[in-house]
């Protein structure tokens, strides 16, 4: 039985486990714990719309903050250790929080530049605070904007930068934006799209260091270069919060492993970006950073605490994943899991319109489906990944959407 529930992360993972303990009949106490002392909120928005100042902090805050579900909230509070032989959550300060149900929930943490030092002007963009930290500084309308990092967050930022009239660099160690992702196809376009907009696009080029005293003045890249910039944008990638969990016996390997219903322990669930779970669809372990799989992982952890709370089977999970990004006047969508080596087909549309359906297929089946500006074709092709649909048959029934 449940008599009580910790959920250490008020993430979208962390609350949708809360709301589904709620809508489906748990009664006993939830505690959820979170370093960010921010009424929890979500995150997309920060690179887009609370970045741009379009959108202001209230709006993000996620329903289930809103909602009459009895929380018992710890904001501010960071979670530093925790006893599974006991059974209890440790706090910073000392305190201990019990549990019977356990919901680990910490997402990741931004990466910083390697043997960067910590100017004024830098920042990383994960949370709230980053968020409107780095807005006051766009908004004192700095000389050069300098993004480190072409993957999704770093072209978000860059996109939302040109928005607001500002000169930006964008800098990427790959030869194309996204390139390990998507392609050197796609990449190329996305490359392309960027100049046309405006973005200075240093590409096949590093970061060596940075230069100021107390402030941000330049970034040093490998091939000699110097590019002077009075705002700096760290978009290189997260690693997962473990380090709390340390000798806590549960398996750390780039996030915390679960099974293949999301359980690592007993009475311990693992929902969002921390975790690492075994996709039988893609036969291997997964770590998807993912908005949908959050939501559906947040909801799917509650769900396995209940079955164990009723005596029920538990379900396996096995999603397709799914991701989207707003750049410029382009909508991204991505259904699946895609890679550099994938097979890639453009089946609706062409790269040259920049309004496109690609298919990506690997071992002889529908890996991803990928659309540029073209979400209802998404939508409909979207069960090809959900059915493992053969490259052939796939190929030819999107064709016929054409």
């Amino acid at each position: 039985m449940i008599g009580s529930v910790v959920i250490v992360g008020a993430s979208i993972a962390g609350m949708h486990a809360a709301h589904t303990l709620r809508t489906e009949g748990y009664d006993g106490d939830i505690t959820v714990v979170d370093a960010d002392a921010n009424t929890p909120y979500d995150r997309p928005p920060l690179s887009k719309q609370v970045l741009a100042g379009t959108w202001d902090a209230e709006r993000i805050t996620l329903p289930a903050a809103k909602a009459d579900l009895g929380l018992r909230y710890l904001l501010g509070r960071r979670a530093m250790g925790l006893d599974m032989a006991d059974r209890f959550v440790r706090l910073d300060g000392g305190e201990h929080i019990g549990y019977d149900g356990l919901v680990i929930a910490t997402g990741a943490a931004a990466r910083w530049l390697p043997g960067a030092p910590m100017l004024e002007g830098v920042h990383v963009l994960r949370n709230l605070d980053d968020c409107l930290g780095l807005r006051a500084e766009l908004d004192d309308r700095p000389s050069r904007v300098v993004v480190v990092g072409a993957g999704f967050i770093g072209a978000e930022v860059a996109a939302t930068c040109r928005g607001l009239g500002l000169e930006v660099t964008m800098i990427e160690g790959a030869d194309v934006p996204l390139e390990r992702a998507l392609g050197s196809d796609v990449g190329g376009v996305m490359a392309e799209i960027h100049r046309e907009e405006g973005v200075d696009l240093r590409l096949g080029v590093g970061v060596v260091g940075l230069d100021g005293s107390h402030r941000v003045e330049a970034v040093r890249l490998d091939d000699g270069s110097v590019i002077e910039a009075e705002v700096v944008v760290v978009g290189i990638g997260v690693t997962p919060n473990t380090g709390w969990l340390e000798g806590s016996g549960l398996e750390i390997d780039n996030g915390v492993v679960v099974d293949d219903t999301l359980c690592a322990a007993p009475g311990v669930v693992v929902a969002g970006d921390i975790a690492r779970w075994p996709s039988t669809r893609y036969g291997e372990l997964l770590r998807v950073e993912h908005w949908e799989t959050a939501i559906q992982m947040g909801e799917a952890a509650a769900r396995r605490l209940l079955a164990d709370h009723h005596g029920r089977e538990p379900a396996t999970f096995d999603p397709v994943p799914w991701f989207w990004s707003d750049q410029y006047d382009r909508k991204i969508q991505l259904a699946g899991r895609s890679s550099a080596d994938d097979d890639l087909e453009v089946v609706i549309g062409s790269l040259d319109e920049r309004r496109f359906v690609a298919l990506y297929g690997r071992a002889g089946r529908v890996a991803g489906v990928l659309g540029m500006n073209r979400p209802r074709h998404v939508m409909q092709l979207r069960p090809l990944v959900e059915e493992r649909v053969a490259w052939a048959e796939g190929l030819a029934t999107a064709r016929g959407l054409a």
